[in-house]
């Protein structure tokens, strides 16, 4: 005898019968209950209407290791055993209800799709049938789970059949988030959430920009600070208002905070002056500065576009102070590819690229490496003028000037790409 293992679906045992054991008829299918905490790619549970139930009657929950599998591969209860009734629990999912029908983040495609039906795997640890688990193996989302579906109450193995004439489109139970409206229910039922903060932030913003509002705002809630400061970043700004506007300023501000200043000044530039003026009231003293003075730039100027987060450090610097310059910043460190040193006038002198950093010598004088051409602009330069000097010089960065030609920004290329997207 061999252990069992044998494929099934929700729409195909929504309605099936269990029989008690004595093989009278004992109740049908109506849902699926996967208990979280137990373990989320297994069906805990089957719940059952009685033939008999009155309304008002709470239906039957029989365990899935209280079945066995009958030759004629009929659901029965094992001997002795008697379904409690249903006890309904928040941290439950239940397969018809919360799944099926609904959006959900495929993580490995990055993309949203709709569930038209569960697979399932009968499962066996013992070659005599002991044992019994129903595990969770993929999710339908292509057009043969909606056959499956729409022949439900023919036999199963003809609509089976019928349905096996349409290619699968599946994805693995593994790489599935749900996503609930409810965010207080939704942390419960979480399913490999964490998967979601290992996507680019580009890909959460595409996710947020396919789903339904109710759904988008439920997703970004879940998010930490860092990974929905750094997806807001790449939405656009309606869509941005969209996703903090019932968030409260202090929920924003803790946002804000983990944004680029630039990007953070774009965004409040764009709420009402009382609202940002809220928010900037919520932020950490030294972030809410640096904000504030890029506020008062025009969006189109340098200055608009500049961020306050590089690293700048004296012309007598060595080696040594940039290595823990770099290990000290606080901003998104990716886009850190020059360093900026700078005379006793805040002037650049010099520009080092970080690549040679790698190739110096411990005690190096950072002047004494070679340095890169210096390309800056003015203040008061508009987005056209960038974007000319990003192409004309192949820039990564451009640092931005103040009428003293003091440092005082640096605008990074996907600030020139975030305006040209902007105006096309």
């Amino acid at each position: 005898m061999t252990k069992l293992n044998k494929r099934t679906s929700v729409s195909a045992l929504m309605g099936a019968s269990v029989v008690d054991d004595q093989g009278a008829l004992y109740g049908r299918v109506r849902e699926f209950v996967v208990a979280p905490e137990i373990a989320t790619s297994q069906v805990h549970g089957l719940v059952l209407k009685r033939p008999d139930a009155r309304r008002g009657d709470q239906p039957s929950l029989v365990l899935i290791t209280d079945l066995k599998l009958t030759p004629r591969n009929e659901m029965q209860l094992r001997e002795g055993v008697l379904p409690a009734a249903l006890r309904e629990d928040e941290s439950q999912l239940m397969l018809e209800r919360d799944l099926l029908d609904q959006q959900i983040i495929d993580v490995h495609g990055r993309k949203v799709v709709r569930v038209n039906d569960v697979d399932l795997l009968w499962e066996s640890s013992h070659e005599n049938g002991s044992e019994l688990s129903l595990r969770i193996v993929e999710v339908e989302v292509g057009l043969r789970g909606a056959i499956r579906r729409l022949l439900k109450g023919l036999p199963s193995a003809a609509a089976e059949r019928i349905a096996a004439r349409f290619n699968p489109s599946l994805i693995p139970w593994d790489f599935v988030d749900l996503i609930d409206r409810d965010p207080a229910r939704r942390v419960k039922l979480k399913i490999e959430q964490n998967r979601l903060s290992q996507m680019h932030p580009s890909d959460i913003a595409d996710i947020l920009e396919e789903l339904a509002p109710a759904e988008r705002q439920a997703l970004f809630i879940s998010l930490n600070e860092e990974i929905a400061a750094e997806a807001l970043e790449e939405v656009k700004p309606k869509m941005q208002q969209a996703l903090i506007e019932s968030l409260d300023s202090g929920q924003i501000a803790d946002i804000v905070e983990e944004m680029d200043p630039g990007a953070a000044a774009d965004l409040l530039s764009e709420l009402p002056e009382e609202k940002s003026e809220e928010i900037l009231g919520e932020m950490e003293p030294e972030e809410r500065q640096e904000v504030e003075e890029l506020l008062e730039f025009s969006g189109d100027s340098a200055a608009g576009r500049m961020t306050t987060d590089y690293i700048a450090l004296p012309a007598t610097a060595r080696l040594a102070d940039a290595i823990a310059a770099l290990r000290e910043f606080e901003g998104d460190i990716e886009i850190v590819t020059d360093i900026y040193l700078l005379d006793e006038e805040g002037r650049i002198a010099s520009l080092i690229s970080v690549v040679q950093l790698l190739l110096a010598a411990p005690d190096a004088l950072l002047t004494e490496l070679p340095q890169g051409h210096v390309v800056a602009c003015d203040i008061d330069a508009n987005g056209r003028k960038v974007a000319e000097l990003f192409d004309k010089y192949n820039l990564r960065s451009l640092p931005v000037l103040d009428s003293e030609k003091r440092l005082v920004g640096v605008v990074h290329a996907e600030q020139v790409i975030a305006l040209l997207r902007a105006n096309h």
